[in-house]
């Protein structure tokens, strides 16, 4: 019998895991094989696709199948395939062609569950390709044939991520999806009723784990809805407003070994 027997610790990455400049920490590597040694489980959910995530899957080797796609699917890396996920209804490029046409500044991506297709370029599209390494994949968006995953929106401009999410929810068919901040310069499309909270809740089956033996930690709007499913949810000192107030907990920042210190508090008895 483990310290942690029956305890699953569900993180997000960027922001809350991952440091600023992508890595993770020793100390965080350390804790994580410390809290599995001790019959623990640990995950993440992330707004990523798995083909994203290689590195980090080699560096804290998580022993249970991770969420992706801001909650749209699970994967599991011991078999290198999707055991779950839930694909983008008809219709979405009716809101990208909408966006298109009246933010003609806002970059757009399509994302199916293999493949990232780069449709519209900005400045934040760029960015955002270059730190995760990805090929420069051109396809406008109503050339892409495969089931979607989701779709993201990119600018740096604040008024206009709000000008266009406000259009967007005024849209006709806008109640047929689900809409997300997943960074300062990311705004998401997913099928509707999807978030991470839905993953972390498929994973609990799969894994038949009860609900309250669960830890959640993150950074940003998207992390909430696992916070809402979860025992006990932590956002990380560097997180924003809105993550700081849904969750119950907070600790360090991502630069100061946050999940390392959960488990050191977990260890002295903190949470439960």
């Amino acid at each position: 019998m483990g310290m942690f027997d029956g305890l699953l610790i569900c993180t997000d990455l960027d922001g809350t895991l991952l440091k600023k400049d992508k890595s993770i920490s020793s100390e965080n590597i350390e804790a994580i094989r410390h809290f599995k040694n001790e019959g623990g489980i640990f995950t993440f959910v992330t707004g990523r696709m798995p083909y994203f995530v290689s590195q980090i899957l080699e560096k804290i080797n998580p022993n249970a199948p991770f969420g992706c796609v801001n909650g749209a699917a699970l994967y599991d890396g011991k078999i290198d395939d999707y055991i779950w996920k839930a694909t983008m209804p008809d219709g979405v490029m009716e809101l990208v062609k909408y966006v298109d046409d009246n933010f003609n500044k806002v970059g757009i991506q399509v994302n199916t569950f293999y493949k990232t297709y780069f449709c519209k370029e900005n400045k934040a599209m760029k960015n955002f390709r270059d730190r995760n390494n990805l090929e420069n994949l051109v396809c406008h968006y109503e050339e892409v044939r495969e089931p979607i995953a989701k779709i993201i929106f990119t600018s740096d401009d604040e008024y206009e991520i709000a000008e266009m999410e406000k259009e967007l929810k005024r849209h006709p068919i806008s109640f047929m999806f689900d809409f997300i901040r997943s960074e300062k310069s990311l705004y998401e499309i997913l099928p509707k009723g999807i978030n991470k909270g839905t993953s972390l809740l498929k994973l609990c089956q799969y894994l038949n784990i009860d609900k309250n033996k669960i830890i959640t930690m993150g950074d940003y709007n998207n992390d909430i809805p696992m916070f809402n499913v979860s025992k006990v949810s932590i956002a990380v000192k560097n997180a924003c407003k809105d993550a700081l107030t849904a969750a119950e907990y907070v600790t360090v920042s991502n630069e100061d070994n946050a999940i390392a210190q959960v488990i050191l508090d977990l260890k002295g008895g903190k949470y439960f």
